[in-house]
């Protein structure tokens, strides 16, 4: 069963975080420049909350377009739901799904592993049904290569 741990193995360990106290602005510049759609909101060394995009379309929304000196604080998820990483991907899907979430933290004990995206999650899953797909094909020995079967087709 794919567990969560190894889900954030193979994405990597980059981790953006803000402080509660960052200004919208800036943190929309963050995830502008860096393409990421979140921002893990800490707070002396503990998990505060969490910024989307969710969050900022709708104070853009509220604020016909200007942020203006809002702060992380004022408009954060500030009671996301977070998974630890020996989490199995299933339950993680599920409570995605449950709780309309793109975004989890992943936490161990106090400390913050990663986020786990819904993307993540979307590519964990293709992975492994490709690498069972390719476990199936080695196993029936006489399975048609795919290039050898395009090209037996008639044109």
């Amino acid at each position: 069963m794919l567990k969560v741990s190894e889900i954030l193995r193979v994405k990597g360990d980059t981790l953006y975080t803000a402080t509660p106290d960052t200004p919208v602005a800036q943190a929309i510049t963050t995830m502008s420049e860096h393409d990421i759609g979140s921002l893990v909101i800490m707070e002396h060394g503990t998990l505060a909350g969490m910024l989307t995009f969710r969050e900022i379309i709708r104070l853009l929304h509220e604020r016909a377009g200007n942020v203006g000196d809002t702060t992380i604080r004022s408009i954060m998820d500030d009671a996301p739901i977070s998974v630890s990483p020996n989490t199995s991907a299933d339950e993680v899907q599920r409570l995605m799904l449950e709780k309309r979430t793109r975004y989890v933290p992943v936490m161990d004990g106090p400390t913050l592993q990663g986020v786990i995206s819904f993307f993540d999650m979307a590519q964990a899953v293709v992975s492994a049904q490709q690498f069972e797909n390719k476990m199936l094909k080695a196993y029936i020995r006489a399975w048609p290569n795919e290039d050898t079967a395009a090209a037996d087709e008639p044109q």
